[in-house]
């Protein structure tokens, strides 16, 4: 059809006199249309268009080939920005508070779609189902934004996302707001963090966040402010694609929040400790307890930030190469 189309015009003499320009031609569920210079959309396009808006404009199409779903490239400068796809997931599940804390920060900040876990996967780390089959389903939860559940782990839901939902990948994604921190060590264990971390391996920016709160009536007035702080100073610029930030909210009032503050990773970790009881059958169990302690009395560090009133913001990376251990051992190991 859009051949046809470009056939009509070569034998319209008239179009030579129209103001010569570059047409978008945009492809979605209700079909094909052509915009005019002035961005008026053009829903008739079986003779020569002319833009009936408000400016009568006539057009001549200059057809360049183009993305494979539309079948032609994105010409028009008159046409507005299209707005980021926004990726937004968590490991609580997705009837969790937080990510709807979340969803509201953000939802005016470009086109979102969620997909998140069905039940709670918290503490589930990097892993990914591969015994199992994974299921999804669409979810009226966050109202007109489109949202799935899916039946396995964070990543998981990253890598679904991906394939099976938005069929490319987004602009950038968000995880959380998490219920309790993923500050210091808590970051390899933390499925919120696994999902920012997995998105940068694809090579979409992401930023996950936690609240120091794990109430189900947690206030996460200031963590929308950050969040939303956040996520604007992350669309201003160019991003490096494999950026990905930890981000850790203090759980205080909104108005006793300093600020938000970029730090290292502190060196803290749990003692932990197994109680060990007997179920009803007489059969040993055990429970896994323990204490935070930071060993870390840096200045700089999130623990540090976080216990004096700041919001932490920590880059990190998936590349754990320990670069200065690996240079002193070039110079005194013989291998």
């Amino acid at each position: 059809m859009n051949l046809w189309i470009a056939e009509q015009f070569k034998s319209d003499a008239k179009v030579a006199e129209t103001h010569e320009t570059s047409i978008n031609m945009e492809s979605n569920l209700a079909g094909t249309f052509l915009y005019c210079t002035h961005n008026h959309r053009i829903k008739k396009y079986f003779e020569v268009p002319v833009c009936k808006s408000s400016c009568n404009q006539r057009i001549r199409i200059i057809l360049t080939p183009g993305s494979q779903t539309t079948g032609f490239r994105t010409m028009a400068k008159a046409k507005t920005k299209e707005r980021p796809i926004i990726l937004i997931t968590n490991d609580d599940g997705v009837t969790a508070p937080g990510i709807r804390n979340l969803v509201e920060a953000v939802k005016d900040l470009g086109k979102i779609v969620v997909v998140a876990p069905d039940k709670p996967q918290s503490g589930m780390g990097h892993a990914i189902t591969i015994g199992q089959p994974l299921r999804m389903q669409r979810v009226t939860a966050f109202g007109d934004i489109e949202a799935w559940s899916c039946s396995g782990t964070p990543v998981d839901c990253v890598k679904l996302a991906v394939d099976k939902v938005l069929h490319r990948k987004p602009d950038i994604c968000l995880s959380g707001i998490n219920h309790g921190a993923n500050h210091s060590i808590n970051v390899i264990y933390s499925g919120t963090m696994s999902a920012a971390v997995e998105a940068a391996i694809e090579s979409i920016p992401s930023i996950g966040f936690s609240l120091l709160d794990h109430s189900i009536d947690a206030d996460f007035t200031g963590a929308r402010k950050y969040t939303n702080l956040l996520v604007k100073e992350m669309l201003k610029r160019k991003m490096e694609k494999h950026m990905v930030l930890n981000v850790n909210i203090p759980a205080i009032e909104e108005n006793l929040i300093k600020g938000a503050k970029l730090c290292r990773q502190a060196y803290a970790k749990y003692q932990e400790n197994f109680l060990e009881r007997d179920d009803p059958n007489g059969r040993k169990y055990f429970w896994l307890t323990g204490e935070f302690v930071n060993f870390d009395k840096g200045r700089d560090t999130d623990v540090w930030a976080l216990k004096n009133n700041y919001v932490s913001v920590v880059p990190v990376q998936f590349d754990l190469t320990n670069y200065v251990l690996k240079t002193k051992l070039e110079k005194n190991w013989k291998l």
